[in-house]
């Protein structure tokens, strides 16, 4: 059988076996599609099923998390921790706290940061977890109580040398205490590698709030300069406005870039201007109410939700927000207007018919997991500081972020020519670059 015929029988089975989970379907097509080159050259792959093994979580936990509300109603809400990958190191990946978290969701997260985390060149494999809970407009002692009653259940399968849970959508550095004050009391061990995005006071690492935002915008810069050009003047818009969209903001302006746009599940704010970061923080940090609050202290901007924020021109697109928010049409929007790259600050937001756009077009992109990696290289840093109890500085920390990003950026280039791709090709580079790696440590740990 060829190559090509094998990479379809294995995606007809896992479809088979995994029905309606249809993000982790396009995670893994997106995957092996790339792959056919690398097994050419690496004949042995084929023969002791790597592809299937590696897309076959080694362990998948899900549970029931009890709590109790500010009105002492017992709700119940459902927990899950999918710990995909241990070959390169312990599992690594965050927690997502969110209404539409499911096993299939869950699965699609996991499975691409096997990758993202090959890609840093650190010792950590991959994994994925949260629950269909929604933190908005909870009291901080309902969140609270939500997330020691998932500790307490999750505790039991986490450790720094076995698992280590991050922040994701609706888990910022609050549910993080919460969830490390829970272990430590189970536990009875201040273990602080255990968990990252700590807040520094108590063994967080300087840049790990930034480093999604922060590396994103530097993979672009970095894509941008392969053809001469520089974010220096030129307009970016980003689409949401959590922490990943804020410090991408933060990283355009003072790269000398203008952001225009951001936006919301409410819709999106255009600010000509460029957008008030004080401003947006205050409103979504501090108050944390929808988008159109900046407006009405920002007489500049205008409030819109019709379309979307990837109707805006722009030089640069930076898709922050979640998965599949930038489709089709979204993408021959931005084609038409002159957009010259686009890198995904969010896990895979970009639908394979938007990539497909930006191919044909000759605009640079960069995939989640090349893309977005600064913020597990920076949690991988943290769990270094954590294990030698240090602590370096911000710039220190920022530069470390900075030089694993260029690397990634570097060898996902050189990976995608050595196989037959052109060299902006990010989406093979990536994705061969960090099977190679897994593979290779899978090999070598025999068939288990």
């Amino acid at each position: 059988m060829s190559v090509l015929g094998y990479i379809e029988d294995v995606y007809a089975e896992i479809c088979r076996r995994n029905p309606t989970e249809s993000e982790f379907h396009q995670a893994v097509a997106e995957v092996l599609h790339s792959l056919a080159p690398a097994l050419h050259a690496h004949p042995e792959y084929l023969e002791s099923r790597i592809i299937e093994r590696l897309c076959e979580p080694e362990r998948q936990i899900v549970f029931r998390i009890p709590w109790v509300d500010d009105h002492g109603d017992v709700r119940v809400n459902r927990g899950f921790r999918v710990e995909f990958s241990s070959a390169l190191g312990p599992y690594k990946g965050g927690l997502r706290f969110h209404p539409s978290v499911n096993l299939g969701i869950v699965k699609f997260l996991g499975f691409e940061q096997i990758f993202k985390n090959a890609l840093t060149g650190m010792a950590i494999g991959g994994g994925k977890g949260g629950a269909d809970f929604d933190p908005k407009g909870r009291s901080d002692g309902e969140v609270m109580r939500f997330c020691q009653s998932f500790m307490t259940e999750l505790h039991r399968h986490l450790g720094e040398r076995t698992d280590v849970p991050a922040g994701d959508i609706g888990v910022g550095s609050r549910e993080i205490g919460f969830l490390f004050g829970q272990y430590k009391r189970i536990t009875n061990r201040f273990e602080a590698g255990v968990l990252t995005g700590k807040p520094v006071a108590w063994g967080g690492s300087h840049v790990r709030t930034e480093a999604t935002g922060y590396g994103a915008v530097y993979f672009a810069q970095e894509m941008l300069a392969t053809r001469g050009k520089t974010l220096d003047g030129r307009r970016a818009v980003v689409s949401g406005s959590g922490n990943v969209a804020v410090y991408a903001i933060e990283k355009v302006q003072a790269l000398g870039g203008s952001v225009v746009a951001c936006s919301d599940s409410s819709g999106y704010v255009v600010d000509e201007n460029g957008i008030d970061l004080d401003l947006l923080k205050e409103v979504k940090e501090i108050r944390r109410a929808r988008l159109s609050a900046y407006v009405e202290a920002r007489p500049t901007a205008r409030f819109s939700d019709r379309g979307t924020v990837f109707d805006v021109p722009c030089d640069v697109a930076l898709p922050c927000a979640t998965q599949n928010e930038l489709g089709e049409q979204d993408a021959v929007a931005l084609v038409k207007n002159g957009v010259l790259a686009v890198a995904e600050g969010a896990n895979m937001p970009c639908t394979p018919e938007a990539v497909g756009i930006f191919r044909e077009a000759d605009v640079l992109f960069g995939p989640g997991k090349a893309a977005n990696a600064g913020g597990v290289a920076t949690s991988a840093l943290e769990m270094r500081q954590n294990a030698s109890r240090d602590q370096w500085t911000f710039a220190e920390t920022e530069d470390r972020l900075a030089t694993v990003m260029r690397q990634i950026h570097a060898q996902s280039r050189a990976a995608a020519e050595t196989y037959g791709g052109a060299p902006d090709d990010y989406v093979l580079g990536a994705n061969i670059t960090g099977f190679l790696r897994v593979a290779e440590a899978m090999t070598a740990h025999g068939i288990v």
